[in-house]
């Protein structure tokens, strides 16, 4: 067993509590043993590797719940992926794994785009990333968000990962197959979109029967959440009261549709990050994009205050790029109202809960996995010192150092 003490540090343990000033961080192998003050810090063996933090703050590992690993963000354009074999789409992913993972993200949920292979492929060790939970495909209906049919009778719905569906027959056949697959997470459209070219984001998408099947279904087969884009009101009314575990977007949400959401213990995924730039992806895009990111930033205080499960998603690769994930928990606070310590629980306990894997991260307490993260500063005062990924000095994924800015001696 290889043990590894992290000293001399700021505490944040992602609980909420306040930070420890003094705190130490022990590791055996990949599971943390102990995590507080160091005046209560077990003694462990000398053969022990003891890492000087200087002072620095050590967080849980971070979550980003909306990601796309498939799109290029300001990096190249979508429809570049139909001009190339889907081999060469696979190598792209490299890149844009490592750098998530070096910005202090060591789990994500890809909500379209890549496939279970890819989650797998990271897991076993045969590339570097964060853990991943995949949705694989975006359940939408004809005309919907996922429709990227063109007036010249091409199609990139296939190829942007949609897949259409116009009843609620053929929603529980195509939630049955993804299930099949071995998806973490079911992916529906019940609202049009910013991006989609055939529909505005306050067109209703998939009906609530569909969402409400598909919550059967997920259900049904392991305990599978599902996942909502929804922007727009109809939208939003119909993932809500369809029974969806989190509601992506939510822009347009009304007092008494966040009020439901408390009741039912449903999560907000307000990708704040998103709205920070244009959506290039389409010309149809950057012209909704105005009215729409104006809506997220007003919106977001509101749901906060409601007390509404709020966490951290940044739709990395439609608009934001990839590895400038932690962005979203400044955001928070500058537009949420969150103090940062809320925020950052937001990007760790809270998202670790909308996965169902709060058992193991999401937090520094003993049991969990070894996901931690160095900032340099104190993000308890300031949030957006986790956004700066020079601040990022080192991150671990269960107890191995991915990225070691600070030169620290692990």
């Amino acid at each position: 067993m290889t043990t590894t003490v992290l000293h001399n540090a700021r505490l944040i343990d992602g609980t909420g509590a306040e930070p420890v000033a003094d705190a130490v961080v022990v590791i055996d192998d990949s599971t943390i043993t102990y995590a507080g003050p160091a005046s209560g810090a077990p003694q462990v063996d000398d053969a022990a590797t003891r890492v000087d933090l200087g002072g620095n703050t050590v967080c849980p590992g971070f979550f980003d719940v909306h990601v796309h690993m498939s799109l290029p963000g300001t990096k190249g354009s979508p429809i570049m992926a139909a001009m190339v074999p889907p081999s060469y789409r696979y190598f792209q992913l490299i890149d844009r794994l490592k750098v998530t993972l070096q910005a202090g993200v060591t789990t994500v949920r890809d909500m379209m785009g890549i496939d279970t292979g890819v989650r797998d492929a990271v897991a076993h060790g045969l590339i570097e990333g964060p853990r991943l939970l995949v949705a694989d495909k975006m359940i939408s209906q004809t005309g919907g968000h996922a429709d990227f049919h063109i007036p010249s009778g091409l199609s990139g719905t296939g190829i942007v990962g949609g897949v259409l569906v116009d009843t609620v027959d053929e929603a529980r056949l195509e939630a049955r197959e993804l299930c099949r697959e071995g998806v973490d997470v079911i992916k529906v459209a019940s609202s049009g979109g910013v991006t989609s070219i055939n529909d505005e984001p306050d067109y209703l998408g998939a009906r609530e029967e569909i969402v409400s099947a598909l919550v059967e279904e997920g259900d049904a087969y392991g305990g599978r959440p599902v996942a909502a884009h929804a922007i727009g009101l109809k939208g939003i009314t119909a993932a809500i009261r369809g029974g969806a575990r989190s509601i992506e977007h939510g822009y347009a949400i009304t007092d008494e549709l966040r009020q439901e959401m408390v009741a039912n213990g449903q999560f907000l995924v307000p990708t704040l990050l998103e709205t920070m730039h244009p959506d290039t992806a389409t010309p149809q895009a950057v012209a909704k994009s105005e009215k729409w990111h104006a809506m997220a930033q007003e919106s977001i205080r509101k749901s906060v205050d409601a007390g509404i499960k709020i966490a951290t998603g940044t739709d990395a690769g439609l608009v934001p790029d990839h590895g400038t994930n932690l962005g979203e928990v400044g955001l928070l606070v500058r537009f949420g109202g969150m103090t940062p310590l809320q925020a950052i629980s937001a990007g760790t306990k809270v998202s670790a809960e909308l996965c169902g894997v709060d058992d193991k991260l999401g937090t520094l307490e003993a049991g969990k996995l070894a996901d931690v993260v160095v900032v340099k500063g104190d993000p308890s005062v300031d949030a957006d010192l986790v956004g700066d990924n020079a601040n990022i000095l080192l991150v671990l994924k269960e107890g191995k150092a991915k990225s070691n800015r600070g030169d620290f001696a692990v």
